[in-house]
Parts: structure tokens; sequence; C-alpha cells
């Protein structure tokens, strides 16, 4: 169950917070409304915000606590819990599994579908972490590159 700290959306978050000014976030709007998409990666795109930027106000945001994973070793049986397609489909990757509970790190944490189906295939309950899209898609190739 997603449980908000902050009611903001994200852009006036980071706006709130000076990582982005009004004329910054009327342009990420406008191109998101354009070519949709989540309007951190589109500021990330237009490159207004750095991706860090965004999985911290997400972190602020939604209280999910953020973990950078370049240093981040992932024993091999827990990678294989989850299909490389997945992990590709929705940019996570398992990074723990304790008793029944898995803990992932994803860029949109807000992806209750793609949780859902984590929850399924595994048969796990679901904790996540936030990651940058780029972490997340380095630990994809680096774990799952001899996989499908």
């Amino acid at each position: 169950m997603i449980r908000r700290i902050n009611n903001k959306p994200l852009g006036e978050l980071l706006l709130d917070r000076g990582i982005v000014n009004q004329s910054q976030l009327d342009r990420g709007l406008s191109v998101q409304k354009e070519k949709g998409g989540l309007i951190g990666e589109t500021l990330v795109e237009l490159g207004f915000v750095k991706e860090d930027d965004i999985a911290q106000a997400l972190t602020a945001q939604y209280g999910f606590p953020y973990l950078p994973l370049g240093s981040y070793d992932i024993d091999t049986e827990v990678i294989n819990i989850i299909p490389a397609r997945v992990a590709r489909q929705y940019l996570l990757v398992p990074i723990d599994k304790i008793g029944n509970n898995l803990t992932l790190a994803m860029s949109n944490p807000l992806n209750i579908q793609a949780i859902e189906d984590v929850e399924l295939l595994s048969g796990c309950s679901v904790q996540t972490f936030v990651s940058t899209s780029s972490d997340v898609k380095r630990a994809i190739e680096k774990y799952y590159k001899d996989k499908e």
C-alpha cells in the first residue's frame, strides 16, 4: 500500500526544492503532455534535472528508501527469482530476499502493476527501494546479460 508523505505532485516538489524553476517545469509538462511518459523522466531528458534528483524527490514524496546500486552486489539466487523479461519490462531488479520478503530496486516504485506481477511470480511480499533508471538498467545488464 502506497502511503504518501507529501501530497504535492513531483513537479511541484522539485520546484519547491529549487531543483527546477517554473519555466523548466512548464516546458517539461508541455513535452510530457505531447509525448506522454513520466514528468521526472521528461525533465531528465530535457537536461533540467539529474536522475538522482528525481530518485531523492520520490523518496521525500512517498517515503520510499533510496538505494544507489553502483556498488551493490546481488546474489545470483535472488536474481533468478525474477525473469529477465520482467526486470526489463518494469525496469526493476531484485536486491535481496529474507524469508517471504523480496526487496526490489525500481526507478518507478509507484508502478503497482509491476509490484503485483512480481508478487504473483515470486510468491513473496515485495518491498521497494527507489533507484535511478540508469542504475537499474546497468544492474539488469550486469546480472541478466546471459539470460533470455
